[in-house]
Order: C-alpha cells, then sequence, then structure tokens
C-alpha cells in the first residue's frame, strides 16, 4: 500500500499508467467489450466497475490539454433503445476532477473497436452498464 494511491489501483495498472506517454491511450472497457481479443496490453479489473476506477485514475492521471476532447465514447448503434445513463456520471467525475465540461468525442461502434485496438492497454472491468467503455488520452504534467 502507498499513501494518496486509490486501493482500487492494481500494481499492474499503476505500472501501465506510469508508462504511458502524452497522447497515448488507454481503455476502459466494459464486462461486454472483447478485451482480450483487442488489447496490446490487458489489464484485469474484475469486480470493479469503470466509474470507481475512472475517479481513481484520474486523481493521478492527466488528460491531454492539447485536444478538444480528450475522451472518447462508444456510440449507441442506431435502433438501439439503450439508455446511458452512466455518461453522466463519467461527466461529473471528468468536471470534477478536470474541469472540463465537453471531454467526450463519440464514436461509431466499429470505429471504437478498431481505436481500442491502437490503445496503449485495455483495462477489463467488472461493469455492467451497456455502452460504457471509454478510451482516455494522456496528457502531460507540467508542475
Amino acid at each position: 500500500m502507498l499513501i494518496g494511491v486509490p486501493a482500487i489501483l492494481s500494481p499492474d495498472l499503476l505500472k501501465v499508467l506510469m508508462e504511458m506517454g502524452h497522447g497515448d491511450e488507454i481503455v476502459l472497457a466494459d464486462g461486454n467489450f472483447p478485451s482480450a481479443s483487442h488489447a496490446r496490453r490487458l489489464i484485469r479489473c474484475d469486480g470493479h466497475g469503470i466509474p470507481e476506477l475512472l475517479d481513481a485514475i484520474l486523481k493521478l492521471f492527466p488528460l491531454d490539454t492539447y485536444v478538444l476532447r480528450p475522451a472518447a465514447l462508444m456510440q449507441v448503434v442506431p435502433g438501439d433503445t439503450v439508455e446511458t445513463p452512466i455518461w453522466d456520471r463519467y461527466a461529473d467525475i471528468i468536471r470534477s476532477r478536470t474541469g472540463r465540461t465537453d471531454p467526450f468525442d463519440p464514436i461509431e461502434r466499429f470505429a471504437f473497436y478498431d481505436k481500442a485496438k491502437q490503445a496503449y492497454a485495455i483495462v477489463a472491468t467488472g461493469e455492467q452498464a451497456l455502452y460504457a467503455n471509454v478510451i482516455l488520452k494522456k496528457g502531460v504534467i507540467s508542475e
């Protein structure tokens, strides 16, 4: 254990967050996402929800300030009637941690899969909400 590091962040996840550089991306994937088949680096966080992980990660991880929208969401497939209240939770977390009020780039499902395949790592979670996947672009620490 370390002081100030959220306990939900495993040593493997902390290592990946440290290795990432400016512009690298990490996917927080819900339980339905094909994480293992898409990941260059796979981090298992089974049993954890994405909102809790997102909040913990953003305590340590700067979002890219050089892009308009440093987070990406998988768009709901046209015709699908799924509601996405989890996106509001993500927006609240990002706003409280970074002050960003419009951080999301909505990406079509298969384009999201392609983008995820290029990410530095994918974090496989136990999140049960549908369309809960989010990609974060790392920024710089200027202090």
